[in-house]
């Protein structure tokens, strides 16, 4: 598993828009703090919730030079709806071949729901050399992460 003070592992992926573009992580890291925060899935509540507080929060990580990126398993094409559907202004990657779910070491199932290979709940902040300054990684995948503890990190970073 990915913590505090590790490289930050780099991966591509899709945007999550139905145009199909391109995401890679390298892109984005050295352009201020980048803050990734794995999702298990799209329309859930919780990851509703937890995606719509970050964008309630968005101003304040743009003031402080961080971008934010949602990171799912789910497909470009949902994830699009679920940015349309809930205002989320950031943008969401689909990890769909679990790449970076399997990097940072989030990959689970929620058998009962017949999910399987998605991301647990986690954030984590890569500073402008790639380290990861802050990790934050669920215990059990309904609970949220501490937002003003991500923010404090991004500041710091």
């Amino acid at each position: 598993m990915v913590s505090t003070g590790d490289d930050a592992p780099t991966f591509t992926a899709t945007v999550g828009t139905s145009d199909h573009e391109p995401f890679d992580l390298d892109d984005h890291v050295g352009d201020g703090p980048v803050v990734l925060a794995f999702f298990p899935g799209a329309f859930t509540p919780p990851c509703t919730n937890e995606m719509i507080a970050f964008q309630e929060r968005a101003d304040a990580f743009e003031d402080a030079g961080a971008t934010i990126f949602g990171v799912s398993a789910d497909s470009p094409f949902s994830q699009g709806a679920f940015r349309d559907e809930h205002g989320i202004e950031f943008d969401l990657v689909s990890d769909m071949a679990g790449d970076a779910i399997r990097a940072y070491g989030l990959e689970m199932d929620i058998a009962d729901l017949g999910l399987h290979g998605i991301a647990n709940r986690a954030v984590f902040v890569i500073d402008d050399d790639g380290e990861v300054v802050f990790d934050w990684v669920a215990e059990d995948p309904t609970n949220e992460p501490d937002y003003e503890a991500v923010l404090d990190a991004v500041e710091s970073a």
